[in-house]
Protein backbone atom coordinates (compact mmCIF):
# COMPACT_ATOMS: atom_id res chain seq x y z
CA UNK A 1 0.00 0.00 0.00
CA UNK A 2 1.44 3.21 -0.77
CA UNK A 3 1.59 6.63 1.54
CA UNK A 4 -0.95 7.90 -0.59
CA UNK A 5 -3.56 5.13 0.16
CA UNK A 6 -2.89 4.69 3.41
CA UNK A 7 -3.14 8.78 4.32
CA UNK A 8 -6.81 8.61 2.80
CA UNK A 9 -7.44 5.09 4.72
CA UNK A 10 -6.64 7.33 7.55
CA UNK A 11 -9.00 10.22 6.80
CA UNK A 12 -11.46 7.81 6.20
CA UNK A 13 -11.20 6.33 9.32
CA UNK A 14 -11.62 9.54 10.94
CA UNK A 15 -7.97 10.92 11.41
CA UNK A 16 -8.00 14.30 11.76
CA UNK A 17 -6.78 16.34 9.37
CA UNK A 18 -3.11 18.37 8.54
CA UNK A 19 -2.46 20.75 11.25
CA UNK A 20 -3.72 24.38 10.35
CA UNK A 21 -0.33 26.10 9.73
CA UNK A 22 0.32 28.81 13.00
CA UNK A 23 1.87 31.96 13.29
CA UNK A 24 2.04 35.42 11.32
CA UNK A 25 1.70 34.75 7.33
CA UNK A 26 4.95 35.47 5.74
CA UNK A 27 5.41 38.71 3.29
CA UNK A 28 6.27 36.40 0.56
CA UNK A 29 2.71 34.65 0.59
CA UNK A 30 0.79 37.77 1.36
CA UNK A 31 2.44 39.40 -1.61
CA UNK A 32 1.54 36.14 -4.18
CA UNK A 33 -1.92 35.88 -2.84
CA UNK A 34 -2.53 39.49 -4.01
CA UNK A 35 -1.09 39.19 -7.56
CA UNK A 36 -3.16 35.87 -7.84
CA UNK A 37 -6.46 38.15 -7.06
CA UNK A 38 -5.29 41.47 -8.46
CA UNK A 39 -4.68 38.77 -12.20
CA UNK A 40 -8.20 37.36 -11.09
CA UNK A 41 -10.11 40.60 -10.45
CA UNK A 42 -8.37 41.43 -14.35
CA UNK A 43 -9.84 38.67 -15.58
CA UNK A 44 -12.94 39.05 -14.43
CA UNK A 45 -13.33 42.99 -15.29
CA UNK A 46 -12.66 41.87 -19.06
CA UNK A 47 -14.82 38.94 -18.68
CA UNK A 48 -17.42 41.93 -17.41
CA UNK A 49 -16.61 44.09 -19.94
CA UNK A 50 -16.83 41.44 -23.07
CA UNK A 51 -20.66 40.69 -21.90
CA UNK A 52 -21.63 43.81 -21.57
CA UNK A 53 -20.36 45.17 -24.94
CA UNK A 54 -21.86 41.55 -26.34
CA UNK A 55 -25.28 42.59 -24.52
CA UNK A 56 -25.11 46.51 -25.16
CA UNK A 57 -22.73 46.82 -28.08
CA UNK A 58 -23.21 45.87 -31.88
CA UNK A 59 -20.51 43.31 -32.34
CA UNK A 60 -19.99 41.34 -35.30
CA UNK A 61 -21.26 38.30 -33.66
CA UNK A 62 -23.26 38.64 -30.52
CA UNK A 63 -23.81 35.12 -29.23
CA UNK A 64 -19.64 34.79 -29.96
CA UNK A 65 -19.40 38.08 -27.75
CA UNK A 66 -21.51 36.66 -24.87
CA UNK A 67 -19.74 33.36 -24.73
CA UNK A 68 -16.63 34.52 -24.60
CA UNK A 69 -17.83 37.21 -21.85
CA UNK A 70 -18.78 34.06 -19.81
CA UNK A 71 -15.57 31.83 -20.49
CA UNK A 72 -13.47 35.00 -19.32
CA UNK A 73 -15.76 35.18 -16.00
CA UNK A 74 -15.33 31.16 -15.47
CA UNK A 75 -11.30 31.40 -15.95
CA UNK A 76 -11.76 34.37 -13.21
CA UNK A 77 -12.60 31.79 -10.65
CA UNK A 78 -9.55 30.10 -10.35
CA UNK A 79 -6.79 32.86 -9.75
CA UNK A 80 -9.59 33.96 -7.10
CA UNK A 81 -10.10 30.89 -5.87
CA UNK A 82 -6.31 30.35 -4.75
CA UNK A 83 -5.88 34.17 -4.06
CA UNK A 84 -8.22 33.01 -1.02
CA UNK A 85 -6.62 29.81 0.05
CA UNK A 86 -3.70 31.18 0.08
CA UNK A 87 -4.73 34.30 2.03
CA UNK A 88 -6.16 31.58 3.98
CA UNK A 89 -2.91 29.30 3.87
CA UNK A 90 -4.49 26.81 2.62
CA UNK A 91 -1.69 24.01 1.16
CA UNK A 92 -4.22 23.04 -1.81
CA UNK A 93 -4.46 26.37 -3.40
CA UNK A 94 -0.66 26.65 -4.18
CA UNK A 95 -1.14 24.24 -7.21
CA UNK A 96 -4.06 26.25 -9.13
CA UNK A 97 -2.06 29.49 -8.20
CA UNK A 98 0.99 28.51 -10.19
CA UNK A 99 -0.88 26.34 -12.73
CA UNK A 100 -2.44 30.46 -13.61
CA UNK A 101 1.02 31.89 -13.91
CA UNK A 102 2.32 29.28 -15.80
CA UNK A 103 -0.45 29.60 -18.37
CA UNK A 104 -0.29 33.51 -18.15
CA UNK A 105 2.95 33.60 -19.91
CA UNK A 106 2.01 32.18 -22.79
CA UNK A 107 -0.47 35.29 -22.92
CA UNK A 108 1.71 37.61 -22.19
CA UNK A 109 3.79 36.62 -25.03
CA UNK A 110 1.27 37.06 -27.41
CA UNK A 111 0.18 40.45 -25.95
CA UNK A 112 4.00 41.48 -26.35
CA UNK A 113 3.80 40.44 -29.74
CA UNK A 114 0.13 42.19 -30.55
CA UNK A 115 2.27 45.72 -30.50
CA UNK A 116 0.86 49.03 -29.55
CA UNK A 117 -0.51 49.19 -25.82
CA UNK A 118 -0.72 45.27 -25.59
CA UNK A 119 3.04 45.60 -25.17
CA UNK A 120 2.59 47.47 -21.82
CA UNK A 121 -0.07 44.74 -20.47
CA UNK A 122 2.02 41.46 -21.76
CA UNK A 123 4.86 43.04 -19.57
CA UNK A 124 2.71 43.40 -16.62
CA UNK A 125 1.39 40.19 -16.74
CA UNK A 126 4.72 38.62 -17.78
CA UNK A 127 6.26 40.56 -14.58
CA UNK A 128 3.13 39.26 -12.24
CA UNK A 129 3.19 35.68 -13.06
CA UNK A 130 6.89 35.39 -12.74
CA UNK A 131 6.89 37.19 -9.45
CA UNK A 132 3.94 35.05 -7.82
CA UNK A 133 5.91 31.66 -9.39
CA UNK A 134 9.07 32.89 -7.51
CA UNK A 135 7.15 33.34 -4.20
CA UNK A 136 5.35 30.48 -3.98
CA UNK A 137 8.52 28.18 -4.88
CA UNK A 138 10.01 30.04 -1.83
CA UNK A 139 11.08 28.14 0.55
CA UNK A 140 9.25 30.43 2.97
CA UNK A 141 5.50 30.11 1.46
CA UNK A 142 5.81 26.38 1.45
CA UNK A 143 6.54 26.13 4.90
CA UNK A 144 3.86 28.36 5.84
CA UNK A 145 1.65 26.49 3.39
CA UNK A 146 2.49 22.97 5.37
CA UNK A 147 4.10 21.73 2.51
CA UNK A 148 7.20 20.01 3.43
CA UNK A 149 9.69 17.50 1.68
CA UNK A 150 7.88 14.24 0.49
CA UNK A 151 7.94 11.50 3.21
CA UNK A 152 10.77 8.37 2.29
CA UNK A 153 8.97 4.70 2.36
Amino acid sequence: MSSQQKQSASRAAGAPAAPEPTGPRPARLSAAAALTAVEGLALAALGAYMLIMGLAGSPDSPQQAEMGGLTVLALAVLPLVAARGLWLRRRWSRGPSLITQIVALPVAWTLVNGGGALIAAGIGLAVAALTVLVLLVNPTATEALGIGPRETP
